[in-house]
């Protein structure tokens, strides 16, 4: 199992806790409750099996163990874990997802990020799948 350094972790929402607002911070933070807001930080969050995120998270680096609906952006690397459910857009230099996780959404990887409008093709450029020379026999 992949392992972020979570020793800068000043800040908690417990299990029992319901967080309704945006949290922003320096240090990571640990989420074992629920949050109904944007977390944005300079460190790494953690949400842990118990925990749940409404809302956009961006950090340093991300190990989700639970559930968010929101996109997250990271500097660094993201780590789905085998219980995790991320529903929302994903920004990363290093991804992980664990066998198990759930991932409904689009990766974008940091360093990457170039102009695709050329390189896609359009609706009208693109063979049928039929046509195709790959699945021709």
């Amino acid at each position: 199992m992949a392992k972020i350094n979570f020793q800068n972790m000043n800040s908690m929402v417990g299990q029992d806790a319901i967080f309704r607002g945006d949290i922003k911070l320096d240090e990571g933070i640990i989420v074992y409750g629920i949050v109904f807001g944007n977390i944005s930080t300079q460190g790494a969050v953690r949400v842990s099996r118990t925990g749940k995120v409404v809302g956009n998270i961006s950090g340093s680096d991300i190990h989700i163990g639970g559930n968010v609906e929101g996109n997250v952006i990271v500097e660094n690397r993201a780590i789905l874990g085998e219980a995790s459910l991320l529903n929302g857009n994903l920004t990363y230099k290093s991804l992980i997802i664990e066998e198990g996780a759930q991932f409904q959404g689009q990766c974008i990887i940091l360093g990457n990020e170039t102009d695709n409008t050329d390189s896609q093709m359009n609706e009208e450029e693109s063979i049928p799948l039929g046509e195709s020379p790959i699945y021709n026999d």
